[in-house]
């Protein structure tokens, strides 16, 4: 068999793989990511940064919600994936839609336009560039039943006189006469994190779409491992400082303008 009669039956043997999934529009700027853990880098300017890297994406549009079905716009994206023994049949049933594995994670985002969002897209960390501003949401690291010293900070009573067993006491809680019970909402022992916690307005230093990894300036809640939701911030962002001349220049410029035409 000569080997251009090889090539063709390798060629014919070989499946077709599946056409590749089409890209969320740019414009939805959300993503679901993986927290990795934390680091530092330099920019270019030699400055050092502390970050906390996200492995964000690729995440895959699961489904869209419209106003005349669902009364809201939304689209949900899917993030990793789960054995099939793990699955409820409505995910399994979602995943024969898309054509992969059931999904790990879903999570809805509300926008105000459904246009370029379709379902089995995928959506990468491209959407995201170095200099913009995003919110970040994630769960809290848990600290399990935890005193009124560890949860509230307090700063404890005093050791000598005798009360040796108030030192992390947290104190007076009941002593108004006309009621004389604890009123809702004092400052007490109790279970400590686990809850959804929002970092608004951090930087992005620096995306790396070969390794889907998006690097901001700023702590994020929860363990290394743990779900972060990224979305475009809707606080107000400082202007981007355009290049201009140097202040010398202008003060040079001014004196130039002011300073009158010599006689002939």
């Amino acid at each position: 068999m000569t080997e251009e009669n090889k090539e063709n039956k390798a060629a014919e043997a070989k499946p077709e793989g599946k056409p590749e999934a089409k890209q969320l529009n740019a414009a939805h700027k959300f993503l679901i990511g993986e927290k990795m853990g934390m680091t530092q880098i330099f920019d270019a300017a030699g400055n050092l940064h502390a970050v906390t890297v996200v492995k964000a994406g690729p995440c895959r549009v699961a489904y869209t919600r419209t106003k005349e079905k669902d009364g809201y716009q939304a689209v949900c994206l899917g993030f990793g994936h789960k054995k099939e023994k793990n699955s409820y049949k409505a995910e399994l049933g979602l995943a024969k839609k898309l054509g992969t594995p059931a999904l790990k994670h879903l999570r809805e985002f509300r926008v105000s336009d459904l246009a370029g969002a379709e379902q089995g897209q995928t959506a990468g960390v491209e959407r995201f560039a170095a200099g913009d501003w995003v919110d970040l949401q994630g769960v809290s690291k848990g600290h399990g039943w935890s005193g009124a010293m560890k949860r509230h900070n307090f700063k404890g009573q005093p050791a000598s006189h005798g009360a040796s067993d108030r030192e992390r006491a947290p104190g007076s809680l009941g002593s108004r006469r006309s009621l004389g019970r604890v009123l809702p909402g004092q400052r007490m022992a109790g279970h400590w994190g686990v809850e959804t916690v929002s970092v608004q307005k951090v930087k992005v230093v620096k995306v790396i779409p070969e390794e889907n990894l998006l690097l901001v300036n700023s702590g994020i809640p929860g363990a290394a491992g743990s779900m972060v939701y990224i979305t475009r911030t809707n606080k107000k962002t400082p202007k981007p400082v355009a290049a201009g001349p140097a202040k010398s220049k202008k003060k040079e410029a001014v004196k130039a303008a002011a300073k009158p035409a010599a006689k002939k």
